[in-house]
């Protein structure tokens, strides 16, 4: 028999509507589309940025870390981070809407001690040595300066400091975006560091220009590391090609299994801004988030001008022009960036305006003339 759902007693009035609405609303938990109507028309004309452009200076994020040393003075209980939140959002912690930067120290002898999370995170180093490392899945992987380590998604992971010095590293987690989709979770290793691969049999090791023909190919949720010392060979290689209009010379961490993004939620790049360049304004629908290596420059966002030093992080928000420009005409400036184009190019949703002109291969030389 089915259930027979009372009537409400409407008049025929001018408020009827508005009555039935609310009774929608309050005693039943559903809503008229009418009532969305408005949020339509307010999208007309694309995406809305979510978040403000803004800059972290370092003098400010240095002298706080120092003081988190004092109050929070072992990492056994939790981590040592700053996180940057950006002023425009609210209802969740992000840089930008999908991405989460930070800055963490770890004291000479401390352990940030070992879990796992549905949340994908990296470290780019900002004071390495061959002392700082995380282990990944059982894996030591070295955290010199300036190189970068993932912790892909469920992947086991602790930070040591054997050296003598602070260590100090940029974390950069896809937190937000996850925490919006309900699919975080979180386990503890149940020791504070975990057991290495004695063997040194590692998975990233796979990740070379060889690998062994009898085993599976791993392709997502594995350690890796990319060394600055290579890197940087890149950038110096390259310093004297046509480069981009919008990002000079920029290059992107590349998933050696995949060729794909280094992890599948989040875009790293390595972009060197040469002396005096000026660049031209792009739109993206993607958002991003700088750290700088070295440098001081200028990116204006939407018309409003962020200017930026060494170890300066800088937001910038989704759907925004942004331009680049490197205020020496006698230093270089090096940006490392991450943004979530990944995940707007796995749904359809990435755009470039106006797009990249992507420049040909190198031809092939030209066959001898044969007599």
């Amino acid at each position: 028999m089915n259930a027979t759902i009372p009537k409400p007693p409407f008049e025929t009035t001018a408020n009827a509507l508005e009555a039935f609405t609310s009774e929608l609303n309050t005693r039943y938990h559903m809503m008229g589309q009418w009532q969305d109507e408005g949020l339509l028309k307010s999208m007309m004309g694309g995406a809305k940025p979510v978040g403000e452009p803004t800059v972290w200076p370092w003098a400010i994020t240095e002298s706080k870390l120092l003081e988190a040393c004092d109050v929070l003075p072992e990492s056994m209980g939790a981590r040592r981070s700053l996180l940057m939140l950006n002023p425009g959002i609210t209802g969740k912690n992000g840089t930008t809407n999908n991405l989460l930067m930070g800055v963490q120290l770890v004291k000479p002898g401390e352990v940030a001690w070992a879990h796992r999370h549905s949340i994908s995170a990296l470290r780019f180093a900002i004071e390495g040595s061959r002392d700082l490392y995380s282990v990944v899945d059982g894996e030591r992987l070295a955290l010199e300066t300036n190189d970068l380590v993932l912790t892909p998604s469920w992947t086991w992971h602790d930070h040591h400091n054997e050296g003598d010095r602070r260590g100090l590293w940029i974390d950069v987690l896809d937190v937000p975006l996850l925490v919006s989709l309900g699919q975080v979770r979180f386990e503890p290793y149940g020791h504070a560091e975990q057991t290495l691969q004695r063997n040194g049999d590692y998975i990233s090791a796979r990740a070379g220009i060889v690998r062994p023909t009898w085993e599976q190919r791993p392709v997502r949720n594995y350690p890796i590391r990319y060394a600055w010392s290579a890197v940087s060979k890149e950038l110096e290689r390259l310093h004297d090609a046509a480069g981009c209009p919008f990002d000079d010379v920029n290059l992107e961490y590349v998933n050696p299994m995949t060729g794909g993004p280094a992890l599948p939620t989040m875009r790293c790049c390595v972009q060197l801004l040469r002396p005096g360049f000026e660049g031209r304004a792009q739109r993206r629908t993607s958002s991003t988030a700088y750290f700088v290596i070295e440098g001081e420059g200028t990116t204006v966002v939407d018309g409003k001008e962020l200017r930026w030093g060494p170890r300066d992080v800088i937001a910038v928000p989704n759907a925004c022009t942004r331009q680049h420009f490197n205020r020496s005409t006698r230093d270089r400036a090096v940006l490392f960036s991450v943004s979530d184009a990944p995940l707007l190019e796995a749904i359809g949703l990435y755009c470039e305006d106006p797009a990249l002109p992507l420049a040909a291969l190198p031809t092939v030389p030209a066959r001898p003339v044969r007599a």
